[in-house]
C-alpha cells in the first residue's frame, strides 16, 4: 500500500527499539506499560507537498531518507510495519550523520 502525506504532513518509519525494560528487580516491563518515552527517531519515508501560508504553499523543510527526532504523530499499520504520520510542527530535528 503507498500512503501519500498531504499538506505539510509527513510519514516517517520509526527505528526499532528493545521496547521491554526491565526493573532493578528484574521485573521484565512490556511495551503496554510506557513512561514517557520524550522524542523518537525515525526515517522519512514520505512527505506531503507542504501548507498554504498566505496564498502561497511553503514546502516542508525534510524530504524522504532524512532521520528525523519527532514527538507525536498518528499511528498506522501498513504491511505489518508501523508508521507515523507527523505534522512538521511536531518534527523536532533532522539527524544529520
Amino acid at each position: 500500500m503507498k500512503v501519500v502525506p498531504l499538506g505539510d504532513r509527513v510519514l516517517v518509519l520509526e527505528e526499532k527499539q528493545n521496547k521491554e525494560k526491565k526493573t532493578a528487580a528484574g521485573i521484565i516491563l512490556p511495551e503496554s506499560v510506557k513512561e514517557d518515552q520524550g522524542a523518537r527517531r525515525g526515517k522519512v519515508v514520505a512527505a506531503g507537498p507542504g501548507r498554504h501560508e498566505e496564498g502561497k504553499r511553503v514546502p516542508v523543510e525534510v524530504k524522504e531518507g532524512d532521520t528525523v527526532l519527532f514527538s507525536w504523530g498518528d499511528t498506522l499499520k501498513i504491511d505489518g510495519e508501523e508508521y507515523h504520520l507527523v505534522s512538521e510542527n511536531n518534527i523536532l530535528a533532522i539527524v544529520k550523520k
